[in-house]
C-alpha cells in the first residue's frame, strides 16, 4: 500500500509558513500500518494541482490532497481535484444550510463563495469538520481512495481524528493488529536516550521504537505488529521495564498527548496542594502552561511576574542586599523568589524563574544561564542551575526553563 500526502499552500512552498499538517498525517499514518511513501507540496495554482493529483494516482493507492478549502480565489483545491477526478462539484445542501445559519447566528455578512465550503466532487463522502465550516472529502475510485483535507491546523487535526482515522480503520482492513504505547522523556538529548533505550531493549525481539521530538519532551513510541493484545501488552510492558531501568530519571509518563504540566498538576490534586511562582525571564509562560490543564483553578491560584528588580522586592520582599550582593541571576535570588512567592499567597509550593533568555548577557552571565527555586512545604529550598544552548533563541530558551521547572517539581512531588 503506498500513500502519498500532496500539501497545498504557496506559503508552504516559499516557506512562510512550516507545514505542520503533513509531518502529524504522516505520524498517524504510519501509527495505522499506513505509511507514507511520498510527500508533495505544490502552489494555490490549479492546473499545476492537478498535475500533482494525476501523478499521485499513478503511484498511490491512497492520496491525501491537505490545504486550499476555503471560500477565497485561491482555495482551488476542491474544483481542481473533482476536475482531475472528471468529476462536477455537488453541493451539500444541508451543510450549506448549517453554514448560513451558522453565519447569520454570528451576525456576520456571507458571501455567495462561501458555498464552496460545502461541496465536494459527486460520488464522494463528506468528512465532517468538527471545528469548522469547511467539508474534507473521501473518494473512491477504481480501486484507490483520494482524501481532501482541510489546511488551518486545528481543522485538519480535528478532521483527522474524528473523521478520518475511523474511516480508514474501517475501509483498510488488513487484518493486523498494531499495539503500542507512547513514554515521554525530558532532560536527555535525543541522540543519548535513544542510544541507551536501543541497548536496554536490544534482547526484546519483535519490538519497534521510534522516538519524535516534541517542543516539551521526547516521546518514545514502542510498537508490536501481529500479535494477539494481550501477548503484546506483556513484550511492551517488557520493553518498557527495561528502559525504565536506565532513564526512570527522566520519564514522567505515558500516552500521546500527555504534558509534565497536566502530570504536575495531578500530583498536586492529589495531595490537596497550591502552587505558585514567580517568573522573571520566563515572563509569565510557566503560569501561563499550568493554566492550559483544565481544572487548573484547584491547584493554582496566582502569581508574579518581577520582570525588574524592583518588582522582586516589592511584591515579593525579597531584601535589596539579597540582589545587589549576588545578582539578579543567582541561586540566592531564585531561592528568595520561590520563598516569597510561596509565602506571599501562603501555598505549599513555590517555584521562581531567573535568568538570561538572551540574546545579551546580563550581569556577565551568557543567554542561557537560567537558576530555578524551588520552595516546598516541609522540605528545604531547592535551587537548580540551567546552561541551556543560547544558539536556541530566546523562545526556546523561556519554554525549556519552564518544562525543568515542570520536571523539578514532578521529581520533588514523586520523593
Amino acid at each position: 500500500m503506498d500513500a502519498e500526502i500532496i500539501s497545498v499552500g504557496t506559503e508552504i512552498v516559499l516557506g512562510q509558513i512550516v507545514n505542520t499538517n503533513a509531518a502529524y498525517l504522516a505520524n498517524r499514518l504510519t501509527q495505522l500500518d499506513l505509511p507514507a511513501t511520498y510527500q508533495t507540496t505544490v502552489d494555490d495554482q490549479s492546473q499545476r494541482l492537478e498535475r500533482v493529483i494525476n501523478h499521485a494516482l499513478t503511484r498511490a493507492q491512497l492520496v491525501f490532497v491537505c490545504g486550499g478549502l476555503g471560500p477565497t480565489a485561491d482555495d482551488v483545491t476542491m474544483p481542481t481535484v473533482a476536475k482531475a477526478l472528471g468529476k462536477e462539484l455537488w453541493t451539500d445542501e444541508e451543510h450549506w444550510k448549517w453554514i448560513q445559519k451558522t453565519f447569520e447566528q454570528r451576525q456576520i455578512k456571507m458571501e455567495p463563495e462561501n458555498i464552496r465550503q460545502a461541496q465536494y466532487p459527486r460520488g464522494g463522502e463528506p468528512l465532517a469538520n468538527p471545528v469548522g465550516l469547511a467539508l474534507g472529502c473521501w473518494y473512491e475510485t477504481k480501486g484507490k481512495v483520494v482524501v481532501v483535507l482541510p489546511g488551518p491546523p486545528a481543522e485538519f487535526k480535528a478532521m483527522v481524528e474524528k473523521s478520518l482515522i475511523p474511516k480508514l480503520q474501517q475501509y483498510f482492513q488488513t487484518g493486523k493488529q498494531i499495539t503500542s504505547r507512547t513514554l515521554n522523556f525530558l532532560g536527555r538529548p535525543e541522540s543519548q536516550l535513544m542510544d541507551e533505550i536501543e541497548d536496554a531493549t536490544n534482547d526484546i525481539p519483535g519490538i519497534s521504537i521510534t522516538s519524535y521530538v516534541q517542543p516539551t519532551a521526547i516521546q518514545v513510541r514502542l510498537t508490536v505488529r501481529d500479535l494477539p493484545v494481550i501477548e503484546a501488552e506483556e513484550k511492551i510492558d517488557q520493553a518498557q521495564k527495561a528502559i525504565l531501568a536506565v532513564e526512570e530519571p527522566f520519564f514522567f509518563g505515558v500516552g500521546d498527548n500527555l504534558t509534565l504540566a497536566k502530570v504536575v498538576a495531578e500530583q498536586l490534586k492529589n495531595r490537596g496542594w497550591k502552587l505558585t511562582a514567580a517568573e522573571s525571564l520566563t515572563g509569565g509562560m510557566f503560569q501561563s502552561t499550568i493554566c492550559s490543564v483544565p481544572g487548573a483553578s484547584t491547584v493554582f491560584n496566582g502569581g508574579f511576574v518581577t520582570y525588574a528588580a524592583s518588582a522582586k522586592e516589592k511584591l515579593l520582599g525579597i531584601p535589596h542586599d539579597t540582589i545587589d550582593q549576588y545578582g539578579v541571576v543567582s541561586s540566592e535570588t531564585a531561592a528568595a523568589m520561590a520563598e516569597g512567592c510561596q509565602r506571599k499567597l501562603n501555598v505549599e509550593v513555590g517555584i521562581g524563574f531567573t535568568g538570561v533568555a538572551g540574546p545579551d548577557m546580563l550581569e556577565g552571565q551568557p543567554a542561557g544561564t537560567v537558576w530555578i527555586g524551588l520552595a516546598m512545604k516541609g522540605r528545604p529550598t531547592k535551587t537548580v542551575q540551567l546552561h541551556l544552548a543560547s544558539y536556541v533563541g530566546r523562545q526556546a530558551i523561556r519554554t525549556l526553563s519552564v518544562q525543568y521547572g515542570l520536571q523539578l517539581i514532578y521529581r520533588e512531588l514523586k520523593k
